[in-house]
């Protein structure tokens, strides 16, 4: 028995928010989500990031910590971390047959929230001092959303994804990202649209949830930044790891939650933090790796928001022209990915997203052509490999694997 089989009878349920299933498979292990302190992080982009960040400083600081994400790259066990070390296959596959021994006859979870229950009862088995707990979609229905006092709840960003299970508009989605706030519970909320940041602040004042906002963080050098306690004028300088401007904003919330740990009784050294910065590890979102000796970037991408990021950082590195090798799946808004992607002279290389619900790709090109007439090459390709191969053999480009985690995920895999 693998993991594979173990959650295959789940796949079919799809996307179906709600928290009556997670609630009573959780009741019929235990509860264990009430014996685990957690950190609850939602957001549309960067909360991934957050949670790594929270992860390593908390470790770093003797914390045994635990960390749940999704989704993973490579294989499920990705997902969830104890102290930065993932869990065992071995490991995994008994929990997932404990958590399916607890299903009542007449109910039927779907596969994020099996995998959630095995979450929860991993780190209460475990016995985590904390949980960094990653939102999987939206937040007030989300099968993460279950417990009833937070430590401290992050929300990152906001932005249109995900609309159709979340609501039309920038305040739906804010609505339902709010849904994670607990009464008294403090919330750090990063930079928002006016909209959602009207719905983030009138949730919070309902709920008396102290609002932290803190600013982004300053750059002193190319991966060195500075914050600036919530509280006071008191400084920290910190390595960035991480890649683009956004980790300015991303370590800013991270630091503010973690600032408010240190308020609450928790013991974390200003070294703590800076080691466990520097010790941070987020793999497939702007990583720089070697491929069959060439210099690859690689990121997900998967939301217009996410594409204008990847944007930004490219434009710092002072390159002439991009080749961009990408898959997308069928439900992302790829014109505003294209648009936030491509400029004149770039060359686009279109591939399948192997395993999805990958989108067309003679639509995809036609698409990309219309947006950006310019492109000095937009052609499709059936196999990833291929694809950069013919990049890297056409052109002396910055080389660039986007579009879809999943597409990451399958580079990664094909890598071992």
């Amino acid at each position: 028995m693998n993991i594979d089989s173990l959650l295959q009878p789940f796949h079919h349920f799809g996307v179906n928010l709600g928290l009556a299933r997670i609630n009573s498979l959780l009741a019929n292990l235990g509860n264990p989500h009430h014996h685990v302190p957690v950190i609850h992080v939602a957001g549309t982009n960067g909360k991934g990031s957050v949670c790594a960040y929270l992860s390593s400083v908390l470790t770093e600081a003797g914390y045994r910590t635990g960390r749940y994400t999704s989704p993973h790259l490579v294989d499920w066990p990705e997902r969830i971390c104890l102290n930065e070390h993932q869990i065992s296959a071995e490991g995994l596959c008994q929990l997932l047959l404990q958590v399916k021994s607890a299903i009542n006859s007449d109910e039927y979870p779907t596969l994020f929230e099996v995998i959630t229950a095995a979450a929860w009862l991993y780190f209460a088995q475990q016995q985590v001092d904390v949980a960094v707990v990653e939102v999987g979609l939206g937040g007030r229905l989300d099968a993460t959303n279950v417990i009833a006092d937070p430590l401290v709840t992050v929300i990152t960003s906001i932005s249109r994804e995900h609309w159709q299970q979340l609501g039309p508009t920038v305040a739906d989605i804010a609505g339902e990202k709010a849904g994670i706030l607990k009464p008294g519970c403090p919330a750090v909320v990063g930079m928002l649209p006016p909209d959602a940041e009207k719905v983030v602040r009138s949730r919070a004042q309902e709920l008396q949830c102290p609002l932290i906002l803190p600013q982004p963080a300053r750059q002193i050098s190319p991966q060195l930044a500075e914050y600036q306690s919530i509280q006071d004028t008191k400084t920290i300088k910190y390595p960035l790891p991480l890649q683009g401007q956004i980790q300015l904003n991303n370590s800013a919330l991270a630091l503010a939650a973690l600032e408010i740990l240190q308020q609450k009784g928790w013991q974390i050294s200003e070294a703590e933090i800076i080691n466990g910065m520097a010790k941070t590890k987020w793999p497939g979102r702007m990583q720089w790796i070697n491929w069959n000796s060439h210099k690859l970037l690689i990121d997900g991408a998967h939301n217009p928001a996410a594409a204008q990021v990847l944007r930004n950082y490219v434009d710092t590195l002072n390159t002439q022209s991009v080749t961009w090798v990408m898959g997308m799946l069928s439900t992302k808004d790829h014109a505003d990915i294209f648009q936030a992607l491509l400029r004149p002279n770039d060359q686009l290389y279109l591939v399948p997203v192997p395993d999805n619900n990958s989108a067309n790709l003679e639509v995809l090109s036609k698409l990309a052509s219309d947006i950006c007439p310019k492109l000095s090459t937009c052609q499709t390709f059936l196999n990833l490999l291929l694809a950069l191969e013919t990049a890297f053999n056409s052109t002396d480009n910055l080389v660039v694997l986007c579009g879809s985690l999943y597409l990451i995920g399958h580079f990664l895999g094909s890598r071992d």
